[in-house]
């Protein structure tokens, strides 16, 4: 178990896939707890890593020679990865149970009546391309190669496309082309940036990048990656992409898209700030800004829905900047509060979006205001969404209020440290927090209080979902909760990181 630990983590949901298509023949639609064993022991073997890191203070370090010394598959899980590697997994494994019931609702409303052969087919189908969600996470987290990591971004856009394609919403076949284009569009400055390095360095490790430093090619390295990480953090203006495609996909990968627009945080502090601190500088400010801009306009469009899943897509724009404000002050507090509130924001997302999904599954309604009073018929349902709702503004017990705490003690340090424009951005950003206050709870009040719907009141349909559904996310929430409580563990991981960078 514990050999190749990290290996295991990317390459078990990769086994677990073809063994799904293989086996729904014999066990039909129980070959998906192919899925969720798998996701399961790679959970586990996260937090064993995790924990032993925390004991020991070593990292683990896997080396496997891939191509010559230029092109590797070498592995590195620190205080950084790991922390983030375990949520993600955490995340994909609760969502492996959500889907259950709601992917088969999918198939019902795309479909139509079908034999069952053809809705096993379907059924199998979305869970194979679901495990190469926690491969490219996996990826991204571990790997210590621009080639590796390149590859395991560009993975993900291949499950989002043809789970969209096969059980999204409305335009559904257009809505995963135009994901895919955004994400080839960001892939390519990554490839550009990565032989960059490679032409100065004669290396694709991440561990080269540092040798640019103090050099003019580190500016264009810095602003090759950062078009990648904005177009997939939707920052505005790379902002276009996200109502349409956060919104109208399966709501059963909310959080997992959630995860993949914001796992380009850490992409941004493993590649470009902790090597090129020094030449990060110049872009820190700029970054701010678009950051508090995207902030503001996320938070703006979110008050103006009323489709209850493009107003967890446009709030996602908002939650997004958060993190990036954070890192991108280039303070010790800042950045470690800034990962924090990204796991924090990834968890409570999931939790709002996939409540989200049990309201549509079960009402069959996206207008916020044909609902209301949904609380009488839905009470778990409702802790949920206001749990979630916690989330995102930063309200205590959750994960995402020491995060912002602490991101904002940075932040402020940054403007009090002599540069005004960064005390304005702190200011603003500080104020803009109440917009996030009043579009959550907003939203609290239209979909579950007040009157209820009378279409609703004599219909046995609309309840709380089965178990299944509801207790993936409780168990989210609880984490959730679990991090607001006792942060410092993960943000001692973190800080074994974040203190080597020479700020």
């Amino acid at each position: 178990m514990l050999d190749h630990l990290l290996l295991q983590t990317i390459i078990i949901p990769v086994l677990c896939s073809p063994a799904i298509i293989l086996g729904r023949r014999v066990f039909g639609k129980k070959a998906a707890w192919i899925a969720r064993a798998g996701l399961l022991y790679s959970t586990l073997l996260t937090l064993f890593a995790t924990l032993q890191l925390t004991a020991t203070g070593n990292p683990l370090i896997e080396n496997y020679p891939f191509a010559g010394p230029a092109v590797t598959m070498n592995l590195l899980g620190d205080g950084l990865s790991l922390p983030v590697a375990l949520i993600i997994n955490l995340l994909c494994t609760a969502l492996a149970f959500y889907a259950d019931h709601y992917i088969d609702h999918r198939i019902e409303a795309i479909y139509g009546e079908i034999d069952q052969k053809t809705s096993v087919n379907h059924y199998t189908r979305f869970y194979a391309l679901f495990l190469l969600f926690p491969t490219g996470f996996m990826g991204v987290c571990f790997a210590t190669n621009l080639i590796g990591i390149y590859f395991f971004l560009e993975i993900l856009p291949l499950p989002l496309y043809f789970i969209m394609a096969m059980f999204g919403y409305v335009d559904r076949v257009r809505v995963a082309m135009i994901c895919l284009m955004w994400a080839v569009f960001g892939a390519g400055f990554f490839l550009v940036g990565s032989v960059i390095v490679y032409y100065h360095t004669a290396s694709f490790a991440v561990a080269s990048i540092a040798q640019l430093a103090g050099t003019p090619s580190a500016f264009w390295v810095i602003s090759m990656f950062l078009i990648t990480i904005m177009a997939k953090m939707a920052v505005v203006p790379f902002q276009v992409w996200m109502p349409w495609v956060h919104a109208e996909h399966p709501t059963c990968i909310a959080g997992l898209l959630a995860v993949y627009a914001n796992i380009a945080v850490y992409v941004m502090l493993r590649l470009l700030i902790i090597p090129l601190t020094g030449d990060f500088q110049i872009f820190s400010l700029p970054l701010m800004t678009l950051a508090l801009i995207t902030m503001v306009y996320g938070a703006l469009l979110t008050l103006g829905q009323t489709d209850i899943k493009r107003f967890a897509a446009c709030s996602t724009i908002s939650q997004l900047a958060y993190s990036m404000l954070g890192v991108c002050s280039l303070t010790k507090a800042g950045i470690d509060g800034g990962m924090f509130f990204f796991l924090g924001h990834i968890m409570s997302k999931t939790i709002i979006f996939s409540t989200a999904g049990i309201i549509v599954y079960t009402t069959g309604i996206r207008d916020m205001r044909q609902l209301g009073g949904l609380a009488r018929k839905m009470p778990l349902t409702t802790a949920l969404w206001i749990i979630g709702a916690m989330g995102l503004a930063g309200f205590p017990p959750m994960s995402s209020f020491p995060g912002e705490w602490i991101m904002f003690t940075g932040i402020f340090k940054a403007g009090l440290m002599g540069s005004t424009s960064k005390l304005i951005i702190a200011i603003a950003a500080a104020a803009a927090i109440t917009l996030s206050v009043v579009y959550c709870f907003r939203s609290v009040k239209i979909i579950f209080y007040g009157p209820l719907n009378e279409k609703f009141a004599e219909d046995r349909h609309v309840k709380d979902p089965p178990l299944s559904m509801s207790l993936p996310l409780l168990a989210v929430a609880a984490t959730a909760v679990t991090l607001g409580l006792f942060p410092k563990y993960i943000l001692d991981l973190f800080h074994q990181v974040v203190a080597t960078i020479p700020l």
